[in-house]
C-alpha cells in the first residue's frame, strides 16, 4: 500500500499519466480500495510467456474477484450503497473480461505497478520501501521497454489485419467491376430497346462501383503507408532496446568475464540475458513476418506509389536487425585459459542465446575452434580477410551445439581441446614470446527460418591491450589480483599502492597524487628490467603474491606482513621502537622474496636475508620467527607469540620404539648460542652476543645471514 499512498501525492504531468494507466481494462477504484492486497501479491514471479503459468495467473483472479466481492459486502449504510454496487460490478466485469486470458490480467496489473514504481522515483528522486537498487531499476526499463514493444507489435499486427480484410473486400468489388464491364460489352447481342434499359442500368453500376474504388483505393494505400510509418517506429524501438542489451548489458557482463580472469568477481549467469535476446529474437521475428506479409499484399495488389521502396527498406532494416541479434548473441559462455601450453588438454563453452527461441537447434549447427594470431585476429575484425588463417593446430576442436530442453540453452562444450603446435611470427628487438598474443577463434553457421535467413558467425572479439594505461587503473588491476590470490577482502592499500608507484616509476614520492595522471607502458610493467635488477616490475610483483598465496596468506590476512615497504622505510619504522621490535618486508633484490628486519641497540636495524618459497617448504615463517629469541616484538608494538602462536609447529613426542626425532632449528650464528636450558621441552638460542662492529655507526643497511641446523633432542628410553 506504501506505494498507492505515494502515487496518489503525484502531481501535474506525473498524476495524468498515473491516471492514463487505469481505465475499463482495470479501474482505478479496483486499485484504490484493494491496494494493500494487491502491493502483497507475487505478480512477478507469474512467467507471462510461459503458457504453464496460466493456472497460477487464474488463481490470482479468482482471489482478487473474491477480494473485491468481500469488499464489497463490507460496505454499509447510506454513503456504502452506492460503492457497494460499483465494487460488486467490477468484480464481474474483471472476472468476464480475464477469465479466458488471465494471464492478460497479470500483464496489466505488472504494468501499472511498474509504471507507477517508475513514476514515484522520477517525482521524488528517492528511494521508496522497497524500491529497486540502480540494477533492478535498469532491468524494469529493459521490461517496460519490452511490454512498449509487445503492444507496438500487437496494434500493428492488428492494423495489419484490417488492411487485408480491406484489400480482400477491395479486390472483390475490383472484379465485380470486371464482371460489369463484361456484361456491358455482351449488350451488342441484345436488342436495342433492351439494351439502352440495361446499359443505363449497368453504366450507372459501374460508376457506382468505380467511384468507390477510387476511394478505397486511396484509403488502401493511406492504410499502407500508415502501416509503414507504425513499422518504422518499432524497427526503432527494437533498435534501442537491441542497443541496450548487446551494446550493454551484454558489453558489461563480457567486461565483468574479463575481469574475471584477473581475479575480480564471476561475471554472473547468462540467463537473463538469455531472456531478453530470446524476446528480442521472437519480437523481431513477428515484425519481420508482419513485413513480409505487407510486401505479399503490396505485389497482390500493386497500387500508385512509394509502397514497394518503403517495404523494401523496411525489410532490409529488420534483417539488420536480427543479423545482428544473431551474430552479438554467439558468445563463449566459458573462456579458455589465458595462458595455453602445448600437448595440454583446456576446455571452453561457447553459447547462442537466441538459439532456442530461433530453432536453430532444428538442424544443429557445428562449431569449429583455431588459433589466430593478434595481426590475423584485426583483419577478420576490419574484413580485411574473409576466412581464418590458422597459426597452430588444436586437437578436438570441431563440436556440434546441443539443445537442452530443461535450461533452453544451445551450447558446445569443447572438453578436451589440446594445442599441438602453434607457429610464432619472427619476433623483434625486445619481444619475448610470451608478449605474443593469440586469439582462439570459434566459428559456426545458422540457418534461420528454415534456411531462409543464413549467419556466419565469429566469437571472440579479441581483447584490446592498450599500449599504456592510467596508474590508477594498474592499481585496481593489481588489487583485484592479489586479494583474489588472498582470498582475503584486504588487498592492497593506499601506502601499498604508493610503494609499487615508486618502484615502477623509480620515484622518491611519497604523495599518491603525483601519481595520479601518470601512465605506465607495457615496456615500464613487463619489459623493461627495474634499475640494478634483472627482473621486471610485474615479475618482482607476481613473485611476491607466488609466495604469499602458497606460505604466507594466513599472516597477510592477519595484518602481520607490511610487505610493501623499502629498507629505508623499514629502518625509520624501527628506529623509534623498543629493542628486538621487527617486521616483515618483501626483498627489492629478490623475486619472490621475504625478510625480517628488527632493531638492535646503538640504533641498529638489522635485516636477514630473504626466504623463499624454497624456504618455508622447509620451515615456516611462524617456526622461523619462535625460532630466533631476538625477535620480540612485531612492529608496531605486539608480542610475537600473540601474533604467531597459534602457527607454531607442536613439540615433538618422546622416541617411540628406540628411534630419536631430529628437529630443524634457525639460528643467526652472530646474534646466538645455544641455551643450555630449553624451554618448554624443545632447544632454543638465546640473543646473548653483541652486535658485530661497523665503522659507520650512521650505516644502517646491515645484512646478515641464516644457519639452518639439525637438532636431535635425546629422551631417556624406558
Amino acid at each position: 500500500m506504501a506505494m498507492w499512498i505515494q502515487a496518489q501525492q503525484l502531481q501535474g504531468e506525473a498524476l495524468h499519466q498515473m491516471q492514463a494507466l487505469y481505465g475499463q481494462h482495470f479501474p482505478i477504484e479496483v486499485r484504490h480500495y484493494l491496494a494493500q492486497w494487491i502491493e502483497s501479491q507475487l505478480w512477478d514471479s507469474v512467467e507471462l510467456d510461459n503458457p504453464s503459468e496460466e493456472a497460477k495467473a487464474k488463481r490470482l483472479l479468482d482471489n482478487l474477484v473474491a477480494e473485491l466481492q468481500r469488499k464489497a459486502q463490507l460496505q454499509g449504510g447510506e454513503d456504502g450503497f452506492l460503492l457497494k454496487i460499483k465494487l460488486g460490478h467490477y468484480a464481474n466485469q474483471l472476472k468476464s473480461t480475464y477469465d479466458r486470458c488471465p494471464l492478460e490480467l497479470v500483464r496489466c496489473i505488472k504494468h501499472i505497478l511498474h509504471s507507477e514504481q517508475r513514476l514515484v522515483q522520477e517525482a521524488t528522486n528517492v528511494s521508496v520501501e522497497g524500491a529497486m537498487d540502480s540494477l533492478s531499476q535498469r532491468h524494469q526499463q529493459i521490461n517496460q521497454a519490452f511490454e512498449e514493444l509487445r503492444l507496438a507489435t500487437q496494434e500493428t499486427e492488428n492494423e495489419l489485419r484490417k488492411l487485408q480484410h480491406s484489400q480482400e473486400y477491395f479486390i472483390i468489388q475490383y472484379q465485380e467491376n470486371l464482371r460489369i464491364q463484361a456484361q456491358l460489352s455482351s449488350l451488342s447481342s441484345v436488342p436495342a430497346a433492351e439494351r439502352t434499359q440495361r446499359e443505363t442500368t449497368l453504366q450507372s453500376k459501374r460508376a457506382t462501383v468505380e467511384a468507390w474504388l477510387t476511394r478505397e483505393a486511396s484509403t488502401l494505400q493511406k492504410y499502407r503507408l500508415d502501416l509503414s510509418e507504425q513499422h518504422q517506429k518499432t524497427l526503432a524501438l527494437l533498435r534501442k532496446q537491441q542497443t541496450l542489451i548487446l551494446d550493454e548489458e551484454l558489453i558489461q557482463w563480457k567486461r565483468r568475464q574479463q575481469l574475471a580472469g584477473n581475479g575480480g568477481p564471476h561475471e554472473g549467469g547468462l540467463d537473463v540475458l538469455q531472456s531478453w535476446c530470446e524476446k528480442l529474437a521472437d519480437l523481431i521475428w513477428q515484425n519481420r513476418q508482419q513485413i513480409r506479409r505487407c510486401e505479399h499484399l503490396t505485389q497482390q495488389l500493386p497500387l500508385p506509389g512509394p509502397m514497394e521502396e518503403l517495404l523494401s527498406k523496411l525489410n532490409a532494416d529488420i534483417t539488420d536487425i536480427i543479423s545482428a541479434l544473431v551474430t552479438s548473441t554467439f558468445i563463449i559462455e566459458k573462456q579458455p585459459p589465458q595462458v595455453l601450453k602445448t600437448q595440454t588438454k583446456f576446455a571452453a563453452t561457447v553459447r547462442l542465446l537466441v538459439g532456442g527461441k530461433l530453432n536453430v537447434h532444428m538442424n544443429p549447427p557445428q562449431v569449429k575452434a583455431v588459433i589466430v594470431s593478434e595481426q590475423q585476429a584485426k583483419a577478420l575484425l576490419k574484413n580485411e580477410s574473409t576466412h581464418s588463417e590458422s597459426s597452430g593446430e588444436i586437437l578436438n576442436n570441431n563440436c556440434v551445439m546441443e539443445y537442452h530442453q530443461a535450461t533452453g540453452t544451445l551450447s558446445a562444450h569443447f572438453r578436451n581441446m589440446s594445442l599441438k603446435r602453434i607457429k610464432r611470427s619472427d619476433r623483434r628487438g625486445a619481444e619475448s614470446v610470451t608478449e605474443e598474443k593469440f586469439t582462439v577463434l570459434f566459428e559456426s553457421q545458422f540457418s534461420v527460418g528454415g534456411n531462409e535467413l543464413v549467419f556466419h558467425v565469429k566469437g571472440r572479439v579479441p581483447f584490446i591491450v592498450p599500449d599504456k594505461v592510467l596508474w590508477p587503473q594498474l592499481c585496481e588491476a593489481l588489487d583485484m589480483k592479489y586479494k583474489a590470490e588472498m582470498h582475503s577482502g584486504r588487498g592492497l592499500s593506499e601506502d601499498n599502492l604508493v610503494f609499487l608507484a615508486q618502484k615502477a616509476f623509480t620515484s622518491s614520492s611519497n604523495n599518491p597524487e603525483d601519481y595520479r595522471n601518470m601512465t605506465i607502458s607495457w615496456a615500464q610493467f613487463n619489459r623493461e628490467s627495474l634499475p640494478g635488477r634483472n627482473f621486471t616490475f610485474w615479475q618482482w610483483f607476481d613473485g611476491v603474491v607466488e609466495l604469499m598465496k602458497k606460505h604466507l596468506k594466513p599472516h597477510w590476512n592477519d595484518g602481520a606482513i607490511l610487505g610493501f615497504v623499502n629498507k629505508q622505510q623499514a629502518q625509520d619504522m624501527l628506529l623509534s621502537k623498543p629493542n628486538g621490535t621487527f617486521l616483515l618486508r618483501f626483498s627489492d633484490s629478490e623475486i619472490g622474496g621475504i625478510t625480517i628486519a628488527w632493531n638492535k641497540y646503538d640504533r641498529l636495524v638489522w635485516n636477514l636475508l630473504p626466504y623463499t618459497t624454497k624456504d618455508f617448504s622447509i620451515r615456516s615463517l611462524a617456526d622461523r620467527i619462535s625460532d630466533l629469541n631476538h625477535l620480540l616484538f612485531l612492529y608496531p608494538n605486539r608480542l610475537k607469540d600473540e601474533v604467531f602462536a597459534k602457527y607454531y609447529t607442536p613439540p615433538l613426542s618422546k622416541a617411540v620404539d628406540g628411534y630419536v626425532k631430529p628437529q630443524i632449528k634457525q639460528v643467526v650464528p652472530e646474534f646466538t648460542t645455544p641455551n643450555p636450558e630449553p624451554s618448554g621441552g624443545t632447544s632454543a638460542f638465546m640473543d646473548q652476543t653483541a652486535s658485530p662492529s661497523v665503522s659507520h655507526p650512521n650505516n644502517f643497511d646491515n645484512n646478515t645471514s641464516i644457519m639452518i641446523i639439525l637438532i636431535i633432542t635425546i629422551y631417556q628410553i624406558m
